[in-house]
């Protein structure tokens, strides 16, 4: 039998970014920064499909505004844009309400019940997005989440023989090329990170094959909060695995509430609540609930695997 790798005691939630921890679009910094005109940007990404299809070439649905904010650079309309000013803008992204307090107050939570922080519960909290790593990460957030998967930009791509030379250039330029792509099928991805501890060890391979005893965070441990159709894949896997499922929206544009009351409908979602993360809100209640649900399962079963052990025998 395999020595165990983990005590399986963290419980991790996992967010979305737009519409879920943030009321809209990241990218409104962006726009005002350089007057960009924000229906006009996104009326374009909308018909990037068909404009790349008739040339014969494809793209990704998820990438297409990333591709397009790059061509924005190109025309010098994002003149000189950089991942630090991405990361500085990132600063001025609005939370939703609740938000950043309610990661501690899981944490706080945990930490004042004897009986959990006896058997070593922990909550961990992440972000999978399909928006731009260096805004959340300059966004109030970041100090108080456990890891980032978003989408990421290169300044300067390695030449040909740079393992052999030494890049003398170290200033900053413009982003120019695609890193490291989030799409629904990556935050899949993601969460198998999560669920391996591969985002923990950098000697686990996410496709590395492993028992449910092995792994770092069961799925039946883990909380997915979203809002949209991209989210649907891993809300699938939860719902299977026994994880819990919230689905958020927030009033504006009022077809974001259509689209969770659809997941709910379909029975892809769990729960259904505003993006209003504050104490005694709806969202607060659900989550804060299914974190205790969580947590007393998990001592039940250390409490019942203690139990099993076989006592000696005593003398006659």
């Amino acid at each position: 039998m395999p020595v165990p790798l983990y005590t399986q005691t963290v419980i991790a939630f996992i967010w979305d970014y737009d519409r879920t921890l943030i009321p809209g679009n990241q990218q409104e910094p962006l726009f005002d920064a350089y007057g960009v005109d924000t229906d006009a940007f996104w009326f374009e990404v909308d018909g990037l499909m068909e404009h790349y299809r008739r040339q014969g070439a494809m793209i990704s649905r998820d990438s297409a505004y990333l591709l397009h904010i790059l061509s924005y650079v190109d025309a010098g309309i994002f003149e000189g844009l950089t991942n630090d000013r991405l990361y500085e803008l990132g600063a001025e992204i609005v939370p939703s309400p609740g938000i950043p307090e309610f990661f501690d107050a899981t944490r706080d939570y945990i930490a004042s019940v004897p009986r959990y922080k006896t058997q070593g519960i922990t909550v961990e909290h992440y972000v999978v997005s399909t928006g731009m790593r260096p805004m959340i990460e300059g966004s109030c957030i970041a100090p108080h989440i456990d890891g980032i998967w978003a989408n990421a930009f290169i300044e300067r791509l390695a030449p040909p023989g740079y393992l052999e030379h030494f890049d003398v250039d170290s200033g900053p330029r413009r982003i120019s090329h695609l890193g490291y792509t989030v799409d629904n099928t990556a935050k899949t991805r993601a969460v198998f990170e999560i669920n391996k501890g591969a985002n923990r060890n950098a000697g686990t391979d996410v496709n590395a094959r492993m028992s449910e005893e092995q792994r770092r965070v069961p799925m039946s441990h883990m909380v997915y909060i979203a809002d949209g159709p991209s989210d649907v894949p891993v809300f699938s896997i939860l719902n299977q695995q026994g994880g819990k499922t919230l689905g958020v929206y927030t009033t504006e544009p009022r077809n974001n509430f259509r689209q969770v009351k659809d997941l709910q409908e379909q029975g892809r979602i769990q729960g259904m609540a505003k993006a209003d993360f504050r104490e005694g809100e709806a969202a607060y209640l659900w989550l804060m609930d299914s974190l205790d649900q969580i947590a007393s399962e998990i001592v039940d079963a250390r409490t019942q695997a203690f139990a099993d052990i076989p006592n000696p025998p005593g003398h006659v």
